[in-house]
């Protein structure tokens, strides 16, 4: 979770029965269901940025699994978007819970906010993915564990930042 969020307010959907519906309304969902929501989706209502899912509603939630998959909101054990505990997972995606990819090459993609963060909240939240990167760093890695750094906007160009600077800062 980054320290200034996204930038952006994220809307959640959580599918859920029982008393997990109440948790989640309790957390900050906005949107909260289970057979009703997952007929919704599968006539073309995607009005949300994350799914959460309790492990039980999986079965039915594999019914939209071709609609939702390819737009990349298919809850995954993963990345905590399929839990029990609604609450806290809602929580963590509505406070601005990074998730970052790496490809087969070891580049790490993730975005960490927005331009209109301002200055001083952008590097902060740089400097916690950073670190957050680092500690993930494994015992058997010897030498340098940032080759290069580079940061971009949406469509910009690359500026390469010195890897062994941004190292430092962030363990600060």
């Amino acid at each position: 979770v980054l320290p200034h969020g996204l930038g952006k307010q994220v809307k959640i959907l959580v599918i859920a029965k029982g008393e997990k519906v109440n948790e989640a309304k309790d957390a900050g969902a906005d949107h909260v269901g289970s057979d009703d929501m997952i007929e919704k989706i599968k006539n073309s209502w995607l009005d949300f940025d994350k799914i959460i899912a309790t492990p039980d509603m999986m079965a039915s939630l594999s019914k939209v699994a071709k609609i939702l998959g390819p737009k990349g909101l298919m809850p995954n054990p993963k990345v905590g978007t399929v839990t029990f505990d609604v609450g806290k997972a809602v929580d963590a995606e509505k406070k601005g819970k990074l998730t970052f990819r790496s490809d087969k090459t070891g580049i790490v993609h993730g975005s960490f906010g927005r331009k209109s963060m301002g200055e001083v909240a952008l590097e902060e939240n740089l400097l916690s993915f950073l670190n957050t990167l680092y500690k993930g760093k494994p015992s058997s890695s010897k030498g340098a564990y940032f080759r290069t750094i580079s940061l971009s906007s949406t469509m910009g160009p690359g500026v390469l930042v010195e890897p062994n600077q941004a190292q430092a800062q962030s363990l600060k």
